[in-house]
This record gives structure tokens, sequence and C-alpha cells, in this order.
């Protein structure tokens, strides 16, 4: 899986487990709403480590823990 197909999907869980959804994490984090769904749609293939680090603040957790997921295991550079 590439790295960037593997981050969308744990967002993705996270949202889910968080009871939230793209809206409400843009709300949390400032991350832009164009940003976000570029990035979620798989328009923009990348996303900064500085907006991760926003996308994880908004969940409430670490970036090592968003990456503490098997979901990483085998990724592959885009």
């Amino acid at each position: 899986m590439q790295l960037s197909d593997a981050i969308r999907k744990r967002i993705n869980n996270l949202l889910k487990e968080k009871n939230m959804n793209l809206w409400q994490l843009f709300k949390k984090t400032g991350v832009p709403m164009p940003t976000l769904s570029a990035f979620m749609n798989d328009k923009k293939h990348l996303l900064t480590l500085k907006t991760l680090l926003h996308i994880c603040n908004g969940f409430d957790i670490t970036l090592a823990q968003f990456f503490d997921d098997t979901l990483f295991d085998d990724v592959e550079q885009d």
C-alpha cells in the first residue's frame, strides 16, 4: 500500500473511531478544508508533517500513536 493511501485510511478510521466528520476535524485543527478534502479525495497526494501533526492534535493523539497501526507495516513510497 502506498504511504498516502495508508494515511488516508488511518484518518478515516480515526474519524469513525472518534465519531467525527471532516468538517469537525477542520474545526478542531484549523487545517483548511480544501487541504483536507483534496487529500482525502486523492486530489492532493501528500501532506506535510506539520499538517499531519495538526490532524493528530485534532484527534488528541500523538504522531507516534497515529503511526502505531498495522496499516503502516508494509507501506511503499509514493
